[in-house]
């Protein structure tokens, strides 16, 4: 415990942040951000912000779904996310008939508006620091990590328990600092969430995979939803009778819009960083995971597009699919390109050096440490290979949709072989499961394009895994098909039941426990089956354990960085737990010569269209307003239509949908990327090239008033000059 007590009082006790990089948590704003955000222009105070005793913008801000985040903009719990955050909601309402990635989907009244069954609204309630609770019953010097690990799941069960008991809430607890600190989340999950609007792709999806990570952005990146609650405001599952969620707090938008170096902070929900890495994990990152990812999606992407190019059809079943593949594929590449450039690896050795001079320096520190880069060099060597194998698996066998969809029925098999006198009802039970699995996945499935990917894909599997680690019975389909996957697939996808919708869901309708070798027979799962055996058993538990080793490793270095470095303010990385950046509107000079200014407008929208390509084809009533500058209220001061604006927010992903507002709080717009020379931001920020892309809200606006003719939605919106 007692170093505990040091890390607490390193944590306590910091000189101010001077940068824009960070992700800071909420509740301690007022002891670590407070005065250099008014500093650089904030006039709020820190309780305005987050609060547990008043109603403050935290109460406005929510997680959406599982990764993103969104915003409360009315008292009737109107809000608004990206359209890449809704797209698969969208997607699931869609149809060829009712085509809303396509055309769009405005409700004009509240009974249109679609319910989206799945999809969860989180609102914060509190964070707590509950470090001593947690780590009560931690005894470092008598338990390995993984009985470090039990003791600390023992006791945030019981912490969870007792916030929890008596309340519709749900909590959960989260480590920061590698584990050297726990913070307690208690949360409001709403379940009934509807579609309320969303513009045509050709508008919130605005040059589509080629523009995505870049800037000028052009992208009117937003769609609406609405929470609903029972009568009492509470939580509740969908019901017609349910009405709209009236928030302690929604965003009051501005219409003033942004000038260069105007302050501005980012509010929400992002997912990961690494900015604690040694220079064997960056490597790890840059020269083994990332290559892997980048040469296998390439090809995937390459496939599916040529495919959506062909037809209409495949064009609605992929599109998630591709902008989900193309999102990392792209990210990790920008990454790369800077992390070399920032020569990032260079710059953690010589953090590294200096580690090994302080320790050096007194006896006790350098007992406590010298075997401590040592051990993170040595479990990195072993470490890089399985974590390599681990990658093509995910990237080649697991990316393949039959053998996943084939896999999914071990559980039919196993009841089966387990139970084969079950009673009539439970059998049906199961038929009606998994048929109900087999319509969701071939709504959105092609076996043409699937079939060619497998062979892509296996092929570079078998070529790069390491023999010895595929199982028998995969050796000997190679055997009998002497390395030819394009024999295999021809076999595969032209004989199996799990490739063809009527011949799986006939034979599920029939089906009897006694069947459940046929199933097991099957080709495609005969292929899949032990491989993803053996990945359970010999990759994954290996990557598990290891992961143990590598935490216990990298919570002594990330506390002896902070024990090294007194006088820095470390932020903990995201974690999809709320946070708050600071920063300011800026450009940047992306290459020698080139010089971009920090906002975008219509007329870059008008300059970029082609009519040939569709990630640039421009609506026609959207060309229509262009030429009559019928922008309304939501021009700028110099009568132009302002449609994007980057700033140096620290964002990643799951800032996705985040408002940006400005000094005074008010929403200015949707954080929806970052430029792609920044990308390396998770591992190292840069404040020079980090920029988060926000789409303006007076766009949004634009839309959903001028173009869409959805004003009764601005409407219930409080606007402000």
């Amino acid at each position: 415990m007692k170093r505990l007590g040091i890390f607490t009082i390193i944590i306590l006790f910091l000189l101010p942040v001077k940068a824009d990089e960070g992700m800071w948590l909420p509740y301690l704003l007022q002891l670590l951000n407070e005065k250099d955000m008014k500093a650089k222009g904030m006039k709020l105070s820190a309780e305005d912000i987050y609060s547990v005793n008043q109603v403050s913008l935290k109460d406005a801000i929510v997680l959406f779904g599982g990764g993103c985040t969104g915003n409360i903009v009315s008292d009737k719990g109107l809000l608004l996310t990206n359209h890449h955050c809704g797209y698969g909601s969208i997607q699931s309402q869609s149809s060829l008939e009712h085509d809303y990635l396509t055309n769009g989907f405005w409700a004009m009244n509240k009974e249109q508006e679609l319910p989206i069954p799945g999809l969860t609204v989180t609102l914060l309630v509190y964070m707590k620091d509950v470090t001593k609770e947690v780590l009560i019953n931690v005894c470092p010097d008598f338990m390995n990590e993984q009985q470090r690990e039990m003791a600390i799941d023992e006791s945030m069960r019981k912490i969870i328990t007792e916030v929890t008991k008596g309340t519709h809430y749900t909590a959960v607890i989260k480590p920061i600092y590698g584990g050297n600190q726990y913070i307690l989340i208690v949360n409001e999950v709403f379940k009934d969430i509807r579609l309320v609007g969303a513009p045509p792709s050709n508008i919130g999806k605005f040059g589509g995979d080629t523009d995505n990570w870049m800037w000028p952005r052009h992208t009117g990146d937003f769609s609406v939803f609405r929470i609903y609650a029972d009568k009492d405001n509470k939580p509740a599952s969908y019901a017609k009778d349910n009405i709209p969620y009236t928030p302690k707090k929604h965003l009051t938008i501005s219409l003033k819009g942004v000038e260069k170096d105007d302050f501005t902070f980012v509010f929400g929900y992002p997912g990961s960083t690494q900015q604690f890495l040694t220079s064997w994990g960056v490597d790890l990152v840059q020269n083994h995971i990332n290559p892997i990812a980048i040469d296998l999606r390439t090809q995937r992407l390459d496939i599916i597009k040529r495919y959506m190019d062909m037809d209409p059809l495949i064009r609605i079943q992929y599109a998630a699919k591709s902008a989900g593949i193309a999102n990392g594929w792209k990210k990790w590449i920008g990454e790369n390109k800077g992390l070399k450039r920032l020569d990032v690896i260079s710059k953690k050795q010589a953090l590294e050096a200096e580690f090994i001079r302080w320790i050096q320096e007194d006896k006790t520190r350098n007992d406590r440490y010298k075997g401590l880069l040592p051990a993170l060099e040595n479990f990195y060597q072993q470490y890089t290979p399985i974590h390599t194998s681990a990658a093509y698996f995910r990237e080649s066998v697991a990316a393949i949709e039959l053998l996943n969809f084939a896999m999914s029925f071990t559980r039919l098999i196993d009841e089966s072989e387990q139970n084969p006198d079950m009673s009539e009802e439970t059998l049906n039970t199961l038929r009606q499961r998994f048929i109900q699995i087999a319509k969701g996945f071939f709504k959105n499935y092609n076996a043409k394009v699937d079939k060619e990917l497998f062979v892509v894909l296996m092929k570079k599997y078998y070529a790069q895994v390491d023999k010895s680690e595929l199982p028998e019975e995969f050796k000997a389909l190679d055997k009998k098909y002497k390395g030819d996957f394009s024999k295999m697939a021809d076999d595969i996808y032209g004989g199996s039941v799990f490739v063809n919708q009527e011949k799986l869901i006939s034979f599920l309708e029939k089906y009897k426990p006694s069947q459940y070798k046929t199933l097991q027979k099957d080709l495609a799962y005969r292929l899949v089956y032990p491989l993803r055996i053996q990945y359970s058993a010999e990759i994954y538990p290996k990557l598990i354990q290891m992961q143990l080793t590598l935490d216990s490793l990298e919570r002594v270095w990330i506390a002896a960085l902070m024990e090294m470095q007194p006088n820095k303010i470390f932020y903990p990385d995201a974690n999809m737990t709320m946070r708050l950046t600071y920063g300011k509107v800026k450009g940047y000079f992306p290459a020698d010569g080139v010089a971009y200014l920090p906002y975008t407008t219509i007329e870059g929208i008008m300059q970029k269209e082609n009519p040939d390509i569709y990630d640039y084809v421009v609506e026609d009533k959207l060309k229509q307003l262009y030429k009559n500058k019928d922008y309304g209220k939501y021009a700028n001061a110099n009568g132009e239509m302002p449609v994007a604006f980057i700033a140096t927010n620290h964002t990643t992903g799951g800032n996705s949908g985040s408002p940006i507002l400005n000094a005074e709080g008010h929403l200015l717009g949707l954080n929806f990327d970052r430029c792609w020379e920044g990308t390396m931001s998770d591992i190292q920020y840069d404040p020079d090239q980090c920029r988060n892309i926000s789409v303006d809200i007076r766009f949004v606006l634009f839309i959903i008033d001028k173009f869409a003719g959805a004003k009764h939605l601005v409407d219930e919106m409080t606007l402000v000059n």
